[in-house]
């Protein structure tokens, strides 16, 4: 999946006037992209699309028009696209109440790390976390974790091909697995490249 360019981005100008229906479709294809984990967890697989919209809104929200600015959202941005042979994520922790979301955070450090992905009956996928800054302490994780989720040539031959797709956490204070929807399996297969045969 090719990372995002200036050249693909809209103006300001012109994304004020697409933005309505350019959100809309965004929306949309994140149908598709969205497991939930448990009553507070999910997890919103990013693609180009997704990402290109969180640029935009970005650029929009700041005011960037610069070229120098427009390349730091780029460079922030593009490593969230997936490669090819893995899987992109950021996973939200989701607490409305305040109080409530601090105690809970603070049961649920190290749960990032806990998270999997598992394809058919294959061994299951532990992501790569928060590559841009670490973001647990002592006291709480975040609400927000960024993961990669690497698979092997077999793995996406077998997404591909329409094996089973499962999600997972195996943490103390959240442990459980799902089965992810067929609509998300295809949408998430399709990130992937098919693995080229030496």
């Amino acid at each position: 999946m090719e990372k995002l360019t200036a050249d693909d981005l809209m103006t300001l100008e012109d994304y004020a006037r697409a933005r309505a229906q350019f959100r809309h479709q965004i929306m949309e294809h994140k149908k598709h992209r969205f497991v939930k984990l448990g009553d507070h967890a999910r997890l919103i697989f990013e693609n180009r699309q997704t990402i290109q919209y969180q640029i935009q809104e970005m650029l929009r929200i700041e005011r960037i028009f610069e070229p120098e600015g427009i390349a730091e959202e780029l460079d922030a941005y593009n490593p969230l696209i997936p490669d090819g042979n893995n899987l992109k994520a950021t996973m939200m922790i989701e607490y409305a109440d305040p109080d409530i979301r601090k105690v809970e955070l603070a049961k649920l450090i190290g749960v990032e790390n806990k998270v999997w992905l598992r394809v058919g009956n294959d061994a299951k996928v532990y992501p790569i976390c928060d590559e841009d800054l670490e973001r647990d302490n002592d006291e709480k994780t975040s609400s927000v974790h960024f993961m990669r989720f690497e698979l092997t040539p077999p793995m996406i031959t077998a997404l591909k091909k329409g094996d089973a797709l499962t999600a997972g956490v195996d943490h103390p204070a959240l442990e459980l697995s799902v089965t992810i929807s067929d609509e998300v399996r295809n949408a998430l297969s399709d990130d992937l490249d098919i693995p080229q045969m030496n």
